[in-house]
C-alpha cells in the first residue's frame, strides 16, 4: 500500500498519496486532529515560507527544504549565494538609497537589466534599460535597485531539479522582439536536446545551495553556461509540452522515498 504524506499548500492536491490540509493564517485554526497529523508527520510537504521556518526551528523536515524556501522569489539572496559559492552568474549588484542612480552608472553601461528584487515571477518585474529615461523610470521612488549585466540571448534553458534528480530540461525561446524567454511573456518551449553541461551546472548549483525543488534558468553566453536565476515556483508548461504527467511523477517520487 502506498504511503500517504501530509501537505499544507495545494500544489500536490491531485496526488493520490498526499493529504492536503491547507494553510491556516493562525496555527490555532487547525483542528486538534490536524495538529496531531502535523506533529506525527515525519515530513511536511509544501509548508509555505512561514511554516517552513517554524518547522525548521523544531527540527521537523520539510519538502521543499528550508534552504529552498529561504530563497523563494528573493533575487538578492540568490545572487549573493551564487557569488559566495563561486557559481557562474551575470555580473549583478544591488543599490540602496537615494544616490543609487549615480552609483549604477559607475558599474554598468547601457543596455542593462533591472529587476524587482523580491516577489516577482513569470518575467514580470524584469526591465530592459536602454537609456537614462528608462533608468529614471525604474529608480523613481525605488529604495532598492537590483541591476544585472545584459546578456544578448534569445533563449535559455530551464532545468528542473526535484530531490537530487534532474527530472526535466528544455529550452525557452523568446518571442520576436522580446528579451524575456518566459512563456508568460510570449516565449515558446523547445524540446531540442539540452547540453549536458547546462544540466550538470543546474544539478551542481541545486546541491551547493541546498535546494531540492527548483527550476534553474541557465543560458550560454560567450561559450560559457551561466545561471540567470532560480525559480522555486516554476510552471508546468514544460512538463505538459513533453507529455510528462507532473502529478504522477511526484506520486512515484514520494512512493519511492526520493522526496
Amino acid at each position: 500500500m502506498a504511503r500517504q504524506v501530509l501537505a499544507l499548500e495545494a500544489r500536490l492536491r491531485p496526488c493520490r498519496n498526499v493529504r492536503t490540509i491547507g494553510v491556516r493564517p493562525n496555527f490555532t485554526d487547525y483542528s486538534e486532529e490536524e495538529v496531531q497529523w502535523i506533529r506525527d508527520a515525519g515530513k511536511i510537504y509544501y509548508p509555505t515560507v512561514f511554516y517552513a521556518d517554524l518547522f525548521d526551528s523544531v527540527g521537523k523536515p520539510t519538502f521543499p527544504s528550508y534552504h529552498t524556501y529561504k530563497c523563494v522569489q528573493d533575487k538578492i539572496k540568490q545572487s549573493a549565494l551564487f557569488q559566495l559559492a563561486g557559481l557562474p552568474h551575470p555580473r549583478t549588484r544591488v543599490f540602496y538609497g537615494k544616490r543609487q542612480k549615480a552609483k549604477i552608472r559607475e558599474y554598468f553601461s547601457y543596455p542593462l537589466i533591472a529587476k524587482e528584487p523580491r516577489g516577482s515571477a513569470m518575467g514580470r518585474g524584469v526591465f530592459l534599460i536602454n537609456n537614462e529615461t528608462d533608468l529614471d523610470a525604474y529608480t523613481h521612488d525605488r529604495h532598492v535597485a537590483y541591476i544585472q549585466q545584459y546578456l544578448s540571448i534569445d533563449r535559455d534553458i530551464r532545468v528542473v531539479v526535484i530531490g537530487d534528480r534532474v527530472v526535466h530540461a528544455y529550452w525557452r525561446v523568446a518571442a520576436e522582439g522580446e528579451f524575456r524567454t518566459n512563456v508568460a511573456q510570449g516565449g515558446h518551449i523547445s524540446l531540442n536536446p539540452v547540453p549536458e553541461a547546462a544540466v550538470s551546472l543546474a544539478r551542481q548549483a541545486a546541491q551547493v545551495c541546498g535546494w531540492d525543488d527548483v527550476g534553474m534558468d541557465i543560458c550560454c553566453h560567450d561559450g560559457q553556461y551561466t545561471i540567470l536565476e532560480a525559480n522555486m515556483k516554476y510552471g508546468k508548461e514544460g512538463f505538459r509540452a513533453a507529455g510528462i504527467d507532473y502529478f504522477q511523477m511526484m506520486e512515484r517520487m514520494i512512493d519511492d522515498g526520493q522526496i
